[in-house]
């Protein structure tokens, strides 16, 4: 399982460097933009990353899914937390989310498993 966190982790961070490394503006500004949101503020770094895991759910982004609820774990979020975030994406997407919460659940074991690896 944790080669399901490396080759997600591998293929995003070459693809942001190749993206990255155009001369496109608008896209290195929304990178920005994203990096800057989820950074301490008036709420705190968890509150956001789970505000950013339900909107990625109700949206149907098994990438930002992935990322976020990586973010979640480093931050120290435990399953409960993040189940109960991911019931409110249930509860406002609908069945249609319910692919994309297997997949979350799924890769939230991948997570746990490596950490105990270590």
């Amino acid at each position: 399982m944790a080669d399901l966190i490396k080759e997600f982790n591998d293929y995003r961070q070459k693809m942001n460097d190749k993206i990255l490394s155009e001369d496109n503006k608008v896209i290195k500004r929304f990178f920005n933009l994203d990096t800057n949101a989820y950074k301490e503020g008036h709420l705190d770094v968890r509150t956001k990353e789970l505000l950013g895991l339900v909107a990625s759910a109700v949206l149907r982004c098994d990438d930002c899914i992935k990322y976020h609820l990586e973010s979640c774990y480093k931050e120290g979020l435990n399953k409960e937390e993040v189940l109960e975030a991911l019931s409110i994406a249930t509860l406002v997407g609908g069945s249609i989310v319910i692919p994309h919460l297997r997949r979350a659940y799924e890769f939230w074991e991948a997570l746990e498993e490596s950490s105990n690896q270590k």
